[in-house]
């Protein structure tokens, strides 16, 4: 991290100081290294003799912890010259920002967000991971309603913003797609005069002091169980993901780097893992979230992968609908049966709705959590199935692709 003076930093709460300068940040105290500033969250006051003991220059029980994280992600920045990315969307933006930092790794010092480090303490985090000589900032914005992805520019001050899509997510706090669009246009509004906003084709602009790239449909090329797009030699093959590397793509240009001729991502845990089942079959352990939009792209790659082996779909539920969540439940149940689904688990209260519009799907189950579906998947799973996992981010149904892992090892 780019040093920091304590006594240049505003008050932010009880600081216990054993050094004058900082030169790292972290809120979790087994992570702590020498010279860090151990911000203590919630029971983290438990956990201070702990940072110190691990080499902690400082500890701090902030007065309002995502002021204090917004204060540090702010000095750090103010410090930097990198150049910040912001990427946000209804899907794709956690792979979007994975593949975006393969693509820059080559020929830019990058800095990325980890895993979804992508709210209040995880953005001002990844700020506070910038060096004197980082070249590109690469950051996930979350949105769970109005004003946030505004709050966390004001922090971070992208110079280029990415919105990968618009779809049915969140609509629980912001109403209805056109919620969503100006939730995510928070990004848009956010850009410097002269920064460049990449959006999908349809998506607003009032601006007109700043560069628009519409993303388009990508041509896709695969080969030796590689995806070319734009030129570029990628490590998957998820049709999805093809879009979410045009978007990527199109951030590399617009940060002036070269375009390397072949790239392997490492996307982060849980988004279309994929490993061997007993009997040939495989395993698409997409459990980290899902929305109507993101669940219609599984099941496609669901299908894509399984050829002609049975197609197994274990579906929880999708948070943050708002009263229409019934309905986008039936709407997937509808979309497994005509992608030719042969077994249908539902997981969660709402994902009764699977079951009611999947018509025709010869094997369907329910469950009411993660764990009683993971105790119980081996009856529905045979050797040779095609498997997909996915849920939202609650139900934690990443315990179901461990048990089905537990049974090949």
């Amino acid at each position: 991290m780019i040093p920091l003076r304590l006594d240049e930093l505003p008050p932010l709460g009880a600081l216990d100081a054993r050094a004058e300068e900082i030169t790292g940040v972290k809120v979790d105290s087994r992570k702590i290294e020498p010279g860090d500033l151990f911000v203590a969250l919630g029971r983290g006051v438990d956990f201070q003799a702990e940072a110190f003991e691990r080499g902690a220059a400082a500890a701090l029980v902030p007065e309002r912890p995502f002021e204090a994280m917004a204060a540090l992600g702010r000095a750090v920045r103010d410090r930097a010259s990198a150049r910040v990315v912001g990427i946000t969307g209804s899907t794709g933006k956690t792979s979007t920002k994975d593949i975006l930092a393969a693509l820059c790794a080559p020929s830019a010092r990058t800095v990325a967000a980890e895993a979804s480090y992508n709210n209040e303490i995880g953005v001002p985090l990844t700020l506070c991971r910038l060096e004197p000589d980082t070249d590109v900032c690469i950051l996930e914005l979350a949105m769970r309603g109005f004003g946030q992805i505004a709050e966390l520019c004001e922090i971070a001050r992208p110079e280029i913003g990415v919105i990968t899509n618009v779809g049915p997510a969140h609509l629980e706090l912001v109403g209805s797609l056109e919620g969503v669009v100006r939730a995510k246009g928070e990004l848009v509004a956010a850009l410097p005069p002269g920064g460049t906003a990449i959006l999908p084709e349809e998506f607003p602009v009032e601006r007109d002091d700043i560069e628009v790239v519409r993303l388009h449909e990508p041509e896709v090329v695969r080969h030796e169980g590689r995806t070319i797009v734009g030129g570029v030699s990628f490590n998957f093959t998820a049709r999805h993901q093809a879009a979410n590397a045009a978007a990527a793509l199109a951030a590399l240009d617009s940060l002036g780097l070269p375009r390397p001729d072949r790239v392997d991502v490492d996307l982060s845990r849980w988004r279309g893992e994929e490993s061997p089942l007993p009997g040939g079959g495989l395993l698409i352990n997409d459990a980290y979230n899902a929305n109507p939009v993101s669940m219609r792209a599984a099941l496609a790659y669901l299908v894509e992968r399984a050829g002609p082996r049975r197609r197994v779909a274990i579906l929880g539920e999708m948070a943050e609908l708002g009263p229409g969540a019934p309905s986008f439940h039936q709407e997937i149940g509808v979309e497994a049966a005509n992608d030719g689904v042969q077994a249908l688990v539902a997981v969660g209260e709402l994902a009764r709705g699977y079951l009611e519009g999947a018509a025709g799907v010869p094997v369907t189950r329910w469950y009411p959590d993660a764990a009683a579906a993971a105790a119980a998947v081996d009856e529905v799973v045979e050797p040779g199935d095609c498997v997909l996992v996915k849920a939202s981010r609650a139900l934690g149904l990443e315990v179901v692709a461990e048990a089905l892992a537990a049974v090949r090892a």
